[in-house]
């Protein structure tokens, strides 16, 4: 066959030489679009542009707009800063050097030679004095033993480890300039594409995350096509730090750690459980209108129970280890998943078609071993509460509840004002059939029901391969936050299979016993992820109804503290929270302090408001709003809420 056929994403179809590049196609297509072609799927698996194509193909061209070209690009950035540090410490030894979300990082083994965070310039401008060259990346298949040879040769020990994991035959290295490494791809055609550099990060990193191997100097970097984008990036992290919720949480007294208490376990101060209280409040009031039970579980189970549901199995080694007791071999773990422990409640009474769906809601607290400096703030942590729910329906109710939920989710995205976010439909990956469990049979149903819902609610969506849980597909809602950065927020996943390993039940109209179908789903994921995420997405600026403290009561002077108290009394009888603020300073500072803290309302009586009943009401960020009757605020008070939550109902 001298010619293949090329199906491009309109479409349409094009022949093309065999052994043509997508860099070919895409220069037949336009020499400008061809000056911006990073990388290339071909049949749905990224490519290097210019690698031969010598079949029949789909594809898809990458340029910087793509999630795909972004990796690509930033994988090769992690090769040439690794040239840029060889030449510039001879004798270094590479571990890793994967692309990330926001970049790229290498692992390195400095061995003697000291290495100084002085000179990150140094490695910056010698990263983009290689890119000038305009080196390709040349893509070269190796065997097994040349492989073994090249790397004993060099004596580095990272790398003849790594290929000790590798099958002989589908082993590639990549060279650019003086530069080669162990590597299956894929990369940019060439440095130039790199044109702005900057190492953002140093840190340890443990050689393959292992706490008993040697710890190597990870450098996290992030290259841009424009130094205009660098610079903004830059500027928009900047932001990102002023925002950051360990900072913002501390100021406004949220939650603390202690490591007498233990590394990753949070601790919430009064503020913070306010803040938490609310949220379940609201999320509850939700629930009860939707149909749900609230279900309480314990904080251990036996590990049979884990044993059944195959989290054992998967996630045991990582977990934290079983629990001993007096009685000769009992052993109980920390709960690491609420859904065992809810199939348990759906056993314990006989189920009747008619009983379902049967919906258990629980905030409950799981506890999952991360390592050490893999925990960050609220984001990472090794206890955490999940506002868990599952739902057992029979197979022709999938549908219709998956999509309430669906409706769940928005509801509480509007109300927290996530209005920018992807539903991402998360399927198997279907080269690795052996990482999940149940039947093809159940996961096709499953797969199905989660894409057509999602369609016929108009979702902004996309697939991803790979990304469903052990058990079963998901949609997972990717929320973009004020500065524009993605996080992964509620999820809802379909599951046969766990119904199966239970053997759950309930008698049909036929008479007979049949399997429900399980639906599992948290709109807010972990409540101390989620509050990590509005923290940093509003800066502190909670909406009104979840501001721990709502008001701040502010007297001018001393004379006027009891119209201030009971004035704070009045409001706290119709469930408006905040402080009263008795000190002894001028009333500018008191307003200051009060905007610092970020209070939505500031409320300042003096002699005018002592005699009228009234209040003189600031609102944060936006200054003096006039002069009201106690009643009046309170009714404004209640609008502002209602206004925002009966919007999304």
């Amino acid at each position: 066959m001298s010619e293949i056929k090329i199906t491009l994403p309109d479409g349409s179809v094009r022949a093309y030489p065999k052994g043509s590049s997508a860099l070919d196609v895409a220069m037949s297509i336009s020499e400008g679009l061809a000056r911006n072609v990073l990388a290339a799927k071909v049949n749905g698996e990224v490519w290097d542009a210019t690698r031969p194509i010598n079949q029949d193909a789909s594809l898809h061209l990458l340029t910087w707009n793509d999630k795909e070209g972004k990796s690509t690009m930033w994988h090769s950035s992690a090769h040439l800063m690794a040239e840029a540090l060889e030449a510039i410490y001879p004798g270094v030894k590479l571990g890793i050097g994967p692309p990330v979300d926001g970049g790229f990082y290498y692992d390195v083994d400095f061995g003697d030679q000291e290495f100084d965070s002085e000179n990150l310039k140094v490695i910056e401008d010698k990263m983009l004095e290689l890119a000038r060259q305009k080196n390709e990346y040349v893509r070269k298949e190796i065997s097994k033993d040349d492989a073994v040879a090249f790397y004993k040769e060099k004596g580095d020990e990272y790398k003849l480890e790594l290929l000790e994991d590798l099958e002989d035959g589908k082993i590639t290295f990549y060279t650019q300039g003086n530069f080669t490494d162990l590597c299956r791809g894929p990369h940019i055609p060439n440095t130039g594409f790199i044109k702005a550099a900057k190492i953002l990060n140093v840190a340890g990193a443990y050689w393959r995350g292992d706490e008993k191997r040697k710890q190597l100097t990870r450098l996290y970097g992030i290259t841009f096509p424009k130094q205009k984008e660098l610079k903004e990036h830059l500027e928009l992290l900047e932001e990102a730090k002023k925002r950051d919720h360990r900072k913002i949480g501390k100021e406004l007294g949220l939650f603390t750690f202690s490591d007498k208490v233990g590394k990753g376990l949070p601790l919430w101060l009064p503020k913070g459980a306010i803040l938490r209280e609310r949220l379940e409040n609201f999320l509850k009031k939700a629930q009860v209108k939707a149909g749900y039970d609230q279900v309480v579980t314990p904080h251990i189970g036996g590990k049979e129970l884990y044993i059944t549901s195959g989290h054992y199995a998967k996630y045991g080694e990582d977990s934290f280890q079983p629990i001993n007791t007096p009685a000769e071999g009992e052993e109980f773990l920390l709960k690491p998943m609420n859904c065992p422990h809810h199939c348990e409640i759906f056993k314990s009474s006989p189920k009747s078609y008619k009983d379902l769906p049967v919906r258990y809601a629980e905030f409950g607290t799981v506890y999952r071993y991360e390592q050490s400096g893999e925990l960050h703030g609220l984001t990472r942590v090794r206890g955490f509460t999940q506002d868990d729910a599952h739902i057992f329906c029979r197979p022709d109710q999938v549908k219709d509840e998956f999509a309430k939920v669906i409706d769940l989710v928005l509801y509480v995205f509007s109300a927290l004002g996530f209005e920018d976010f992807t539903a991402q439909i998360s399927l198997r990956d279907p080269e690795n059939p052996d990482k999940y469990i149940g039947s093809d049979e159940n996961w096709e149903i499953a797969e199905k029901a989660i894409t057509e819902v999602a369609e016929s609610k108009g979702l902004n969506t996309v697939v991803e391969l790979g990304e469903a849980a052990f058990y079963g597909p998901k949609l997972d809602f990717m929320v973009k936050d004020a500065l524009g950065r993605s996080w992964q927020l509620g999820t809802i996943q379909v599951d046969y299979t766990l119904p199966e390993r239970f053997e759950l039940e309930y008698t049909g109209s036929d008479n007979q016993k049949h399997r429900p179908v399980m639906i599992h789903r948290a709109p807010f994921g972990s409540m101390e992820r989620f509050v990590a995420i509005l923290i940093e997405s509003t800066a502190g600026d909670f909406p009104l109804w979840l501001a721990p403290e709502q008001i701040a009561i502010l007297p001018i002077s001393e004379k006027y503290h009891k119209y201030a108290k009971s004035l704070y009394t009045q409001l706290q009888e119709r469930d408006i929270r905040g402080i009263l603020d008795e000190r002894d300073e001028k009333i500018g500072k008191k307003i200051r302090d009060a905007e610092v803290k970020k209070i939505p309302f500031m409320l300042i009586v003096g002699e005018q408001e002592a005699s009228d009943g009234t209040v003189s009401v600031r609102a944060h960020g936006k200054g003096d709003q006039g002069s009201m009757k106690v009643d009046d605020f309170v009714e404004f008070f209640n609008k502002t809420i209602n206004k925002l939550l009966n919007k999304t109902e």
